[in-house]
């Protein structure tokens, strides 16, 4: 394919972009590119960015943008994203966008789409709030969209269902403000290049919801 689908994907935490992603990689043919992904592949290659990742995380630190950004550098020079990539958890700030797009322009390229998973935060504080994890396989559920079929045991493994502890709702609102304050700021940044467009999320099923996001795609 042509990199007519060199996508971003934006949207507060429990917004369903995974969800998203994993539908949108299977039609569109693109590699899933997340960050925390990306860094522990550099990790595991040895590659000399790998090595610096490996050194801030050994020290628990949070990994600078520089670093970030030439983990992004490398990973988008793989074959496999030479025609088109999705993007998700990157970037994070608008100084990461600028630099994305310097990095892209240096070789001819640049995103093409950038999609908004759009959800009020009251929802997404709800949503995250009513996750719940096996404890057994991993599975996850909901239990307003995915609930299982017998309160609080997992349908694969039978393991007993539980909250994470980043999911109560304290730690949900927190981690809303961070997004609020360090990446919505990415909205527009790209509206104002023309690139953004919206799949409300609220109140609608993953399908619904990716509907949407096609239609974005295909235009």
């Amino acid at each position: 394919m042509s990199t007519q689908h060199s996508v971003i994907l934006l949207g507060g935490p429990g917004a369903g972009k995974s969800t998203q992603a994993e539908r949108i990689i299977a039609d569109f043919k693109l590699p899933h590119i997340s960050t925390g992904e990306m860094l522990r592949a550099a990790v595991a290659k040895g590659t000399p960015m790998g090595l610096q990742v490996r050194e801030f995380m050994e020290r628990g630190a949070l990994v600078p943008d520089e670093v970030v950004i030439g983990a992004v550098h490398e990973r988008l020079a793989e074959p496999d994203a030479a025609e088109g990539f999705l993007l998700d958890g990157f970037p994070r700030t608008i100084p990461q966008a600028e630099q994305l797009d310097a990095m892209l322009a240096e070789v001819g390229r640049a995103v093409t789409h950038v999609v908004l998973i759009d959800v009020p935060a009251d929802e997404l504080v709800r949503r995250i709030a009513d996750r719940r994890s096996c404890a057994g396989c991993g599975k996850l559920y909901n239990l307003t969209f995915d609930p299982p079929e017998n309160d609080g045991v997992c349908a694969v493994c039978g393991g007993e269902l539980v909250q994470r502890s980043d999911d109560v709702e304290e730690t949900v609102r927190s981690r809303i403000r961070i997004y609020e304050d360090q990446t919505a700021p990415l909205i527009g940044y790209y509206t104002e290049r023309g690139l953004l467009k919206s799949a409300l999320g609220g109140g609608m099923r993953p399908d619904e919801v990716y509907a949407q996001v096609q239609q974005i795609l295909a235009g």
